[in-house]
């Protein structure tokens, strides 16, 4: 495998910037609320995650704003619990409680704000067509399912445990999808998503990443409120659709 590849140099960069992130955040003067209040709580996050949880410009940091409660908790678990591998946020979640960060997912799930526009992003038109087969189709011959058939058909995500695909950076999919296909990303098994990371090339990656990076997001930018069909692949840590379980 090629050393320059988009996700394995996404990956190298974004444990450059926590170390930066690290020593700016020691560097800078803290107003220190109420150690009891949610603001105190998530000082630490929204120091890397942006004010609110919004992102911020550099690209690794994803936004949490309003993404689906337990999946933010689950993926709060799987790096407190060593499924998910980033030194920093272990460190932080080592001795935090499971209600603590079931408290802490909630919060950031409950924001409801707009998204910065979207950045232009060149793509060939190869890549734009092989970008939104896989996203809307799915490759059925080498047994990759749409991403639209877990994220949603808007691609916001299905609360409570199916998270958005849209206002991520390219750099941070890219990341993250390489981040599954080496196994420093984990999840609950069956662990759905590295299955589907090992099945894409590098081509697929790119042309993933690129054209989920390009589409604008409709205001509002709302997950569907429940899972009312089951998923093409099973996955763990997803609660069984509504209509399954009356």
């Amino acid at each position: 495998m090629s050393a320059t590849t988009p996700f394995l140099k996404g990956l190298r960069r974004l444990g450059t910037l926590l170390c930066m992130a690290g020593f700016a955040a020691q560097a800078q003067p803290i107003d220190r609320p109420d150690p009891a209040s949610m603001t105190a709580r998530v000082q630490a996050c929204v120091a890397c995650h942006g004010a609110q949880g919004r992102a911020t410009r550099e690209g690794y940091f994803p936004r949490i704003a309003g993404k689906p409660a337990l999946y933010q908790y689950h993926q709060l678990l799987h790096f407190r619990d060593g499924r998910r591998r980033y030194g920093a946020m272990s460190h932080l979640l080592q001795h935090l409680t499971d209600d603590y960060l079931r408290e802490i997912a909630g919060h950031f799930a409950a924001l409801d704000l707009p998204y910065p526009p979207t950045p232009a992003i060149t793509l060939t038109p190869t890549q734009r067509a092989r970008g939104e087969q896989l996203v809307r189709v799915g490759d059925a011959g080498r047994g990759i399912p749409a991403c639209a058939s877990c994220h949603g058909q808007a691609l916001l995500g299905i609360a409570p445990a199916l998270p958005g695909l849209l206002g991520l950076p390219r750099d941070y999919l890219n990341a993250q999808l390489g981040a599954w296909r080496v196994g420093t990303r984990r999840a609950f098994e069956p662990d759905c998503m590295a299955r589907i990371a090992k099945a894409l090339d590098e081509q697929d990656i790119s042309a993933v990443s690129g054209w989920l990076a390009n589409q604008p997001l409709p205001a509002p930018a709302l997950p569907e409120p429940a899972l009312t069909r089951p998923l093409p692949i099973d996955c763990g840590g997803v609660p069984a659709p509504q209509e399954a379980r009356r």
